[in-house]
């Protein structure tokens, strides 16, 4: 390994996630997989190609410019949408490459308009609504408007989808508000289908309304943290496993991020670790310096409060989390050496970090701590047998 760590990613945990999520969503619903944020952290270059051996040939990421790196990643011809930014000057470029793009205010379809009628090529658009999160879509008004645009010049706009996006499925507090929305996405669809337009695809659900409101399925989903081998909040596991004999999380993490032990040292009594005053040694420790620290995507909130595997024990973060390394305390494990592995997440003989127990050291969610991940550690596959 050359660099200071380097993420793994299992191509057997994806295949199982992707055939669990298959078979209960029903092969009547379209899966699209949500690969913004550099695939939440896994790496959009390694994913997409595995997640098209999985059975996937649709993908949604956030904008422009991840659009061009999954086509680039692409080993078949698949759909790329993209739901959130593009700028004016990429739009014409979008739609040559056959891009699609959610339409979530006039302003966007005008200049869709105006580049599909200048490339002579329509306009691969998703309409997208505001039913009750208050971000992005179009009014009642608009959507009337939108309507009236397409129909007077409809060669130049293909409807690819009709959708809409839910204020916190995940969680039951929401439940009245996501019903609300839920009924409003369908009279906006009905006032949709009377003007004689229609999607190939309408959607709404993401992973935790796919799995907590049925209803909400639809056409197609668009299926991101699960994929990835977590749900999206406690609650939605336990909806999901509610009544169930078999109780056992059916999905695997993908995501592994070890290092290697950079230096050994022993701290006499009473001497502090690191910058300032956070650790006192209150006996003689021997500690390991590990080369991640804040730069690499190692929190400075879990100083004095991360684990790491190392020859399969957990060993307690001491002091403050540096901007490339932490130390850590080894006292109960002096064989370790120069060189030993050192699990950040994952697992290590019958001991495993997962990325739950990191968050939740830090007060971070699975999303924020996946995502924050840097784009230049290494990401590696390991194939499926």
């Amino acid at each position: 390994m050359q660099e200071t760590s380097v993420i793994t990613l299992k191509e057997s945990a994806l295949i199982n996630n992707i055939r669990f999520l298959k078979k209960k969503l029903g092969k009547n619903v379209k899966i699209s997989s949500v690969v913004k944020a550099n695939a939440y952290g896994h790496g959009i270059e390694q994913m997409v190609p595995m997640l098209e051996k999985a059975g996937i040939n649709h993908f949604s990421v956030f904008n422009f410019d991840e659009a061009q790196r999954v086509c680039r990643s692409l080993t078949k011809k698949s759909t790329v949408v993209i739901m959130g930014y593009i700028s004016n000057e990429h739009l014409r470029e979008a739609i040559e490459k056959n891009f699609e793009f959610f339409v979530f205010n006039l302003e966007r379809l005008e200049v869709a308009l105006e580049e599909a009628r200048n490339l002579g090529k329509p306009a691969k658009i998703h309409i997208e609504v505001e039913t009750g999160m208050n971000r992005t879509g179009l009014n009642m008004n608009e959507l009337i408007e939108a309507i009236n645009v397409i129909k007077m010049q409809p060669e130049n706009f293909e409807v690819e989808g009709f959708c809409t996006h839910l204020a916190g499925a995940e969680s039951v507090s929401n439940y009245v508000r996501i019903q609300k929305q839920i009924k409003r996405y369908r009279q906006m669809s009905a006032i949709l289908e009377k003007s004689d337009i229609r999607p190939r695809y309408r959607h709404v659900a993401n992973s935790a309304a796919a799995f907590v409101y049925p209803a909400a399925r639809f056409d197609l989903v668009r299926i991101g943290i699960m994929q990835y081998g977590f749900w999206p909040s406690a609650e939605t596991f336990i909806h999901f496993i509610n009544h169930k004999k078999n109780r056992t999380d059916p999905l695997h993490r993908i995501l592994g991020w070890e290092s290697k032990v950079m230096s050994v040292k022993i701290i006499k009594t009473g001497e502090f670790v690191g910058y300032g005053n956070h650790f006192l040694a209150q006996q003689e420790t021997l500690t390991a310096l590990v080369p991640v620290g804040y730069a690499t995507g190692y929190s400075r909130s879990l100083s004095n409060k991360g684990r790491v595997l190392i020859r399969g024990r957990s060993c307690n973060v001491i002091g403050v989390v540096n901007m490339n390394m932490v130390v850590v305390d080894i006292s109960a494990i002096p064989e370790v050496k120069i060189g030993d592995q050192v699990v950040i997440i994952g697992r290590q003989g019958d001991t495993e970090i997962n990325v739950s127990a990191f968050s939740d050291i830090s007060n971070a969610l699975n999303y924020e701590v996946l995502s924050r991940l840097p784009l230049n550690i290494e990401r590696r596959v390991i194939p499926a047998e």
